[in-house]
């Protein structure tokens, strides 16, 4: 038997905005896939028609797209098997469903959801399966004529698997190893609803997984109870030979305390949980997303890839290409990993390091603009290389660049009460009359005239030095003073110092 190509799917569901750990759970079927030379599909689950959410699926593939996870075939980009929404596999199903039922491996069950709910009010734990079925309302349990009256009438149905009790039922998983199931603890799960003509979740996945060739499914921990019912279905559906392998990530946990990472989790304590800004279309209600928080996209792939996963070195900083050459599913952790929200921050600080001043410069000018700033590309780049060290984030800049922009209008007072000193003013006017002659004003020339006068007048180059930069900047921050004063150049430093002489004699 040779050896199949590698083939994964993310196959998320419209029903909102994509949560970071679907992200994660993309993220890792793309690395494993590029990592094997396989492929990657981008399949929709919008079988659960009473969930649907317009503009959902544009979302999902508009995050993804901005953080680089790029897709061989599916929606958006088609391929030779599609259609890859399910909602528009109507047919291919069907054929599946009466498989199952010719075959005796599922049956028609009648039972409206009042009859289930009373069930469960008379039976606690209860549980639709081979110790049940035969009371309900079912071709099972039914004679077959009333089954036939039920069907011709127009009756809704549901299709029901049919699993027999007591059968050892092993799912080989890559991450937690062997896992064994009885199959007494597994209900006769609804495969197919009549009432919108689509099957469940369950049903619809292993039929696409298999006519879609996917070799590995690499989905999210909440999907490992499903995984001895889809194993079954590969057996009963005559496909056990060619079962994808299974791998089911750890959780993504909140930040302290226990249980899943959630969006409440986000709102407390300040930080995204969605990739991109959503807007939900009921309440209006908007939830903030990594991108328009200013997140770096290559900060948050490195950030989520080592959530749950190591590549086995102390390396932090990883390419898109670097993570695809570490990945492994062995080396995914078999436990929660918690969302430490703050090192995200810490890995877009050192996104910013990295990239180019001229880069960053053109991030920044957004910003720039938003208060009414222009200013030449060149200068933004000056500035940005001597303050991108001092952020996280890009639109941060503004609160400590704007000096550069904008003069001071007002000055800190408790800045001024610590360091104007009396003879400030008298020492800045003679500073003026020193630096207004140089030629050229660059740092190395500013500094060395400014230094030797400090020098021959005896003054303390602490005062005279944290003096002038309240004059420049209006409060005790910013780099070196002489970057400051090559950057503002003579006009404006001039400027700026005879006010602030004005202002706090």
């Amino acid at each position: 038997m040779t050896e199949r190509k590698v083939r994964v799917r993310f196959a998320p569901s419209p029903t909102g905005p994509l949560h970071i750990g679907g992200v994660r759970t993309a993220l890792y079927n793309y690395l494993f896939a590029r990592q094997q030379g396989g492929e990657v599909i981008l399949r929709i689950e919008d079988t659960d028609s009473q969930r649907f959410v317009p503009g959902a699926e544009a979302y999902i593939v508009e995050a993804l797209g901005w953080l680089g996870i790029r897709f061989d075939e599916g929606v958006h980009t088609g391929g030779q098997y599609g259609p890859y929404r399910q909602s528009e596999r109507k047919e291919i199903y069907k054929q599946y469903v009466t498989q199952l039922l010719d075959a005796g491996l599922a049956y028609i069950a009648f039972d409206t959801p009042a009859e289930l709910e009373e069930k469960r009010k008379e039976t606690a734990n209860f549980q639709y399966d081979a110790s049940t079925r035969m009371q309900m309302r079912n071709s099972l349990a039914l004679p077959e004529a009333e089954t036939r009256a039920l069907l011709d009438s127009g009756a809704q149905y549901v299709v029901r698997i049919k699993i027999e009790p007591d059968e050892a039922v092993t799912v080989h998983d890559l991450i937690r190893g062997e896992v064994v199931i009885n199959s007494s603890i597994l209900d006769d799960k609804v495969l197919y609803k009549s009432a919108d003509g689509l099957p469940t979740y369950h049903l619809a996945n292993i039929v696409d997984d298999h006519l879609m060739e996917v070799t590995h499914v690499i989905r999210g921990e909440e999907w490992l109870p499903s995984a001895p019912l889809h194993v079954l279905l590969y057996r009963y559906l005559g496909w056990a030979d060619t079962m994808p392998a299974f791998a089911h990530l750890p959780l993504l946990l909140k930040p302290e305390g226990n249980g899943k990472l959630s969006k409440r989790d986000g709102d407390r304590l300040g930080f995204p949980v969605f990739p991109l800004e959503w807007k939900d279309p009921k309440s209006g209600e908007i939830s903030s997303g990594y991108r328009e928080s200013g997140y770096l996209p290559e900060a948050v792939v490195n950030f989520l890839a080592l959530l749950g996963w190591n590549p086995g070195n102390d390396q932090e900083i990883m390419s898109m290409d670097e993570l695809v050459a570490h990945f492994s599913l062995e080396r995914c952790s078999k436990s929660g990993a918690k969302f430490d929200y703050e090192k995200g921050k810490w890995f877009n600080h050192q996104y910013i390091q990295q990239k180019g001043n001229a880069e960053i410069a053109a991030l920044f000018m957004p910003e720039l603009e938003k208060h009414g700033v222009q200013a030449e590309p060149a200068y933004v780049e000056l500035v940005v290389g001597m303050m991108k060290e001092r952020v996280s984030f890009v639109k941060d800049l503004w609160a400590q660049a704007s000096f550069f922009f904008v003069a001071p209008e007002s000055y800190d007072e408790k800045t001024v009460k610590k360091r104007w000193k009396s003879d400030s003013a008298v020492q800045l006017a003679e500073l003026l009359d020193v630096l207004h002659p140089v030629e050229p004003f660059t740092l190395e020339h500013t500094e060395e005239v400014s230094m030797a006068w400090i020098q021959e007048k005896g003054y303390h180059l602490g005062n005279i030095m944290n003096a002038f930069r309240l004059a420049l900047v209006g409060e005790g921050k910013g780099p070196h003073m002489f970057d400051i004063v090559a950057a503002l150049g003579r006009d404006e430093t001039i400027r700026r110092t005879q006010r602030a002489i004005e202002v706090l004699k």
